[in-house]
Order: structure tokens, then sequence, then C-alpha cells
């Protein structure tokens, strides 16, 4: 409020005006002074903390960019590569390069011209930055990298395929098909019979009044057995030197590690499984390692072993070793799935029968009948196993349990040996469909624990990847700042980020 009044008489006929403030108005431009200064601290400290706050996600997402391709590449998993090829895994190589992006985005060093134009209104540098808490692909026995690849495939996969799989699985159990008994009762009535021969053979019986033989009582699956003794890959296969030859040295790789105690540990906690959602978590799991890996037949020219997926299941660090178990087992499945069948056929029953019955009518032994069919059947239900197993390594297909249409070898030519064929069916399981089977049937620690194993060394043997540890990637990293301003204030910021 300004206030003039008349002045005095200075002398001249004229008044002096006098004008002056009053502390009304002092006091208001005091408070709207102080209101403004206010203000403008209020705006400096909320954008400085909302640039604090951008620059940080900034940041996280800058080093989360940084994942492995190779990783990715192959394998479909994201995840940051804490040694950043160097060999030497480290929070502090992952603290240095978000450090890094957060001062580099508080910089206005790169804008042109920025100390003439612009004026760093928020004055604000990184004083502290850490890594809290990571998660790395190993933790919990691999589970963080098994949930990753079940996110990886999650949407791709259809459940009914578990379902089916459940039903062959239930089928496997149910008849014992795995049990591989059928090999060890052979054996048995195999040494009954060597026994008979043993103490027959070269004897002299009475065929008629007056005439008499000498006994030569032979094994009729002798030549049978014979081959067996050649080795399942030579049955089942072209010959072991069309065969993968590679082999891997585990000895420095994440599962020997493991066993150690030599790999890195994160310390954030991850969710447990139920027991249907575990199911479901090991279905997707292996249908993920299906996807990413070889096996016979499909095998990756490029990776540590050819035949992956028979090294999830079997383990050996040899291509030629897993592929013979993988041969045997499934031998065995099928020698019992087809002793099963013969058991339950009653005209293939009384083939076994008349066979039988005519080695030991000649001998005049008929209570070694019962001994001659058992071996028989058995040997039958072998040589039909090994066209299975043949057939499957092909590309065709085999029903877990067969009929009168699914059956192949006559019992002559099993009998004798003959071996040779080779089948193309379109009916029944695949060999990737056994496999699933067994996988199923494996412990799924073991089956992550290998399946490490196999990324580790794939992508040790990429360029520049020669020291690459899963143990050094992170999933999930919670990383704590601390920004300070040259105005005098701070801001404490924490924040969490992950490929899922």
């Amino acid at each position: 409020m300004l206030n003039v009044r008349g002045g005095e008489d200075n002398g001249s006929g004229k008044q002096k005006p006098n004008a002056y403030l009053t502390v009304c108005l002092a006091l208001c431009l005091a408070v709207i002074l102080s209101l403004c200064m206010t203000l403008i601290d209020g705006a400096r400290r909320n954008g400085a903390r909302m640039e604090t706050e951008c620059v940080m996600d900034i940041g996280l997402q800058s080093i989360m960019a940084e994942y492995h391709r190779e990783l990715m590449k192959q394998y479909n998993l994201f995840a940051i590569d804490s040694s950043y090829g160097t060999g030497s895994c480290s929070k502090v190589n992952t603290e240095s390069h978000l450090r890094k992006y957060l001062a580099r985005n508080f910089s206005y060093d790169d804008i042109l011209f920025s100390k003439f134009i612009y004026g760093d209104f928020f004055g604000l540098e990184v004083k502290e930055a850490q890594l809290k808490k990571v998660s790395i692909l190993t933790d919990y026995d691999g589970g963080v990298f098994r949930n990753c690849a079940v996110e990886a495939v999650k949407s791709d996969i259809g459940i009914g395929l578990l379902q089916d799989i459940q039903e062959w699985m239930q089928v496997v159990e149910v008849n014992g098909l795995e049990e591989g008994k059928e090999e060890a009762q052979k054996q048995d009535l195999d040494a009954q019979i060597g026994e008979w021969m043993a103490e027959y053979n070269g004897t002299e019986v009475e065929i008629e009044e007056g005439e008499w033989e000498t006994v030569e009582l032979y094994n009729p699956t002798e030549a049978l057995e014979g081959k067996k003794n050649l080795g399942i890959l030579k049955l089942v296969t072209e010959g072991e030197e069309t065969l993968s030859q590679n082999a891997l040295d585990t000895d420095n790789l994440v599962m020997a590690r493991m066993e150690r105690g030599q790999i890195n540990r994160g310390n954030l906690e991850q969710k447990a499984q139920s027991e249907t959602g575990g199911l479901l978590e090991k279905f997707l799991f292996q249908e993920y390692l299906l996807q990413c890996m070889g096996r016979y037949g499909a095998e990756c020219e490029e990776d540590a072993l050819r035949y992956q997926i028979e090294y999830l299941i079997v383990g050996n660090g040899s291509d030629i070793e897993n592929l013979r178990s993988m041969a045997n087992r499934l031998c065995i499945l099928r020698e019992a799935a087809n002793a099963m069948y013969l058991w339950s056929n009653e005209a293939k029953r009384a083939e076994i029968k008349l066979i039988a019955g005519l080695v030991c009518t000649l001998i005049l032994l008929p209570e070694l009948i019962p001994i001659l069919e058992g071996a028989i059947l058995l040997a039958w239900a072998y040589a039909e196993s090994i066209y299975d197993v043949k057939t499957l390594l092909a590309g065709g297909k085999v029903p877990l349990l067969k009929d009168d249409n699914s059956w192949h070898y006559g019992l002559s030519a099993a009998l004798a040996g003959d071996l040779q064929d080779k089948g193309a069916g379109e009916e029944g399981l695949g060999y990737i469909d056994y496999l699933r089977i067994f996988m199923m049937f494996t412990n799924v620690n073991t089956i992550t624990a290998r399946a490490m194993n196999m990324v580790e060394a794939d992508i040790r043997n990429t360029p520049g990847n020669s020291a690459f540890r899963l143990d050094g990637c992170y999933e999930t990293v919670e990383a704590y700042v601390k920004v300070g301003s040259r105005h005098g204030f701070e801001y404490e910021i924490t924040r969490r980020k992950s490929y899922h």
C-alpha cells in the first residue's frame, strides 16, 4: 500500500511529496519471496527424486540389456553374465556397469553446448551403487534355470501331451516293463537247459524195443543268444563307426562344481511348487529340453555331445555309451511288453509248445518241455524287441503294447537269429515319445543338473566363451543406489528387475 501525503513548504511556495512503503507491503514481499524460494526448492527436490527414479530404471534396464547373446541364441534364456567374458564372475562387475550407466544418465556432458545453453538444476551424482540381492540360474539346485526354461515354452506347449505321457507311464509301471526280469529269467532257463544237456548228452535211450539212440539235446535259442554277444548297438544301428564319438569332460562343469560346493549362490527366495504344479513344470521343462537339445536322429553338429537327451537320461560323458545304455533300456522295456503279449496269445503259445515238444519228444525228455517253452518265448520276445528298437532309431513308431497286427517276427526267423529287418511303423510311439517316458521317470533335479552341464559345455564351444559359467548368470537383480546433490540433499532408492 503506497501512502502519499503533502509535504512541508520548502520556501518556494511548493510542497515536496513524501512517499514510503508501509510495513504491510514489506511483510508481504518477504512472504512471497519465501514462498517462491520454497516452491523452487520443492520443485528441485521432487524433480531430483523423479530424475533419480527414472535414471535408476534406465540403469537397470541397461544392465539387463547386456544379457548373454549366445545363451539367448541357443537356449532362449535371458541372463546377465556377471563375468562379461572375463571368466571372473562377481557382483562387482555388474555394479560397475550399473554405476557407469547411472553416471552417464545424470551427466550433461554429452549434450552439445551444455555448459552454455543448459544449467544442471538438480546437480545429482551417484555416491553408491550396490547389488543387494541376485537370483542366479543355478540357485535352488537349478530351480531358477528350470523356471526360466518353463517360461520360455509355456505358451507353446499344450497339456494334452502331458495326459498321454501319464497314461504311457501308467502302462509301464502297472506291467513292470522296466523291471528287466525277462533277461534274468532267460539266463536261469538257459542254465537249467545247460544242466540237462550236461547230464543227458551222449547217453543212449531206447526208442523202440531193441533200438537205442544217442541223446543230442540242444538249446533252440542258441543262434539268437549268439547274436546278443555282438552288443546291442551292432544289432540296432549300422555300426559304432557310424555313430558320434564325442565325449565330455564333466569334471569342470556346473554339476561337479555343485557337488564340490564351488558355485556362486544368489540370495533371492523362490516360490515352492505344489505337487500338481511340479508335475506340469517337469513336463514343460522336458519339452523345452527336447526343443533345444539334440538326440539320436536329430543331432546338432556344433554341440559338445550329439546325443544330448540321451545324456540327460543316462548321464555318461560319452555319446556311444549314452546311446548304448538307451538302446539297452529300450530293449528291456520292449522285451517285457513283447513277452507279455506272447504269454497272452494262445496261437503263438501253441507254436512255442509245438517246437518245445518236438525237441523233447525226440530225446524222450517230456519234463524239459516247460523249461524250453519259457526259453523259446523269451527268445522270441527278445528278437521282436531288437526289431522294435531298430525301428525306433530309424524314425519309425512302435506301440507300447502290441497286438496281432503290429507283431513282426515269426518264430522260425526269431530262433534263427535273422535280425536284419527294420520297420518304419506309422502307429504307436516314436523314439522321442519313449524318451519322454524315460525323462519323466528320471529325477527332475538330476535332469536339471545334467541339462545345465550341457548348456555350459555348449556355450563354451562358442568363440569368446571358453570360461563361461552358468553360476555367474543373473536372472534377477535388486539394486540399491544412493544419489547426492550439490544442493545438499540425498536420495536412496532400491529397485528389483527380472527377465520374467
